[in-house]
């Protein structure tokens, strides 16, 4: 394994052209995972114009327009590390409304966003047709560990030290629940790109050998 530094532009293009040159049936189906204090769903956005321009329809979903409704993801409180670990974001929904229409045998008909967690409503967005060929990017935290179906997973690790230095003082009881994603989960040992976000001016590629 070797570490390799990249510039954020330059990562963001060696990631668009994999993208751009991955062949999967129907639709190629993309994780962006971190905390957000690496801003997965930045980087998610920063890929479309790229994708686009090589030729192939995106779309991109933040699986915090996929949570649970409050009643469900706060009944033990606003900031209980454990549920949000394990339950604030709807899988489920995220998995019929998003993933398996995209997946190989899927009608390509997706949903861009399922729950307004600001209002605490049905966001009524319309549905969406992704073409064949199209790229679905979804972006957010603790996405690897439920066994959604992914084609292409990227995940943007922080060191400990890191994390706890840039993640906002209002999201800092999350921590534990990020602690708990590497030891239980350990994405940073199975994800097809991983990153290092220490300092969003200086990535860098974890490449394995």
């Amino acid at each position: 394994m070797r570490v390799r530094p990249i510039t954020p532009e330059l990562l963001r293009t060696e990631l668009a052209d994999r993208l751009a040159h991955a062949a999967v049936p129907g639709r190629l189906r993309v994780a962006v995972d971190g905390p957000p204090a690496a801003e997965p769903d930045a980087l998610a956005a920063a890929l479309v114009d790229p994708l686009r321009a090589a030729g192939r329809p995106v779309l991109h979903v933040r699986a915090a327009d996929f949570l649970r409704p409050a009643s469900i993801r706060l009944e033990h409180g606003r900031t209980n590390p454990d549920a949000y670990y394990e339950g604030w974001v709807d899988e489920a929904g995220l998995r019929r409304e998003v993933l398996d229409p995209a997946g190989p045998d899927g009608s390509g008909r997706l949903l861009p966003s399922l729950w307004d967690a600001a209002t605490d409503r049905a966001s009524r967005a319309p549905y969406v047709d992704l073409p064949p060929g199209g790229v679905v990017l979804v972006s957010g935290a603790l996405l690897l560990g439920g066994g959604l179906p992914f084609d292409v997973t990227v995940h943007l690790v922080l060191s400990p030290a890191a994390l706890d230095r840039r993640t906002d003082p209002e999201l800092r009881w999350t921590l534990p629940a990020f602690a708990r994603y590497t030891d239980e989960v350990d994405p940073a040992s199975f994800a097809d790109v991983v990153v290092r976000a220490d300092d969003p001016r200086h990535p860098a590629l974890v490449e394995r050998d």
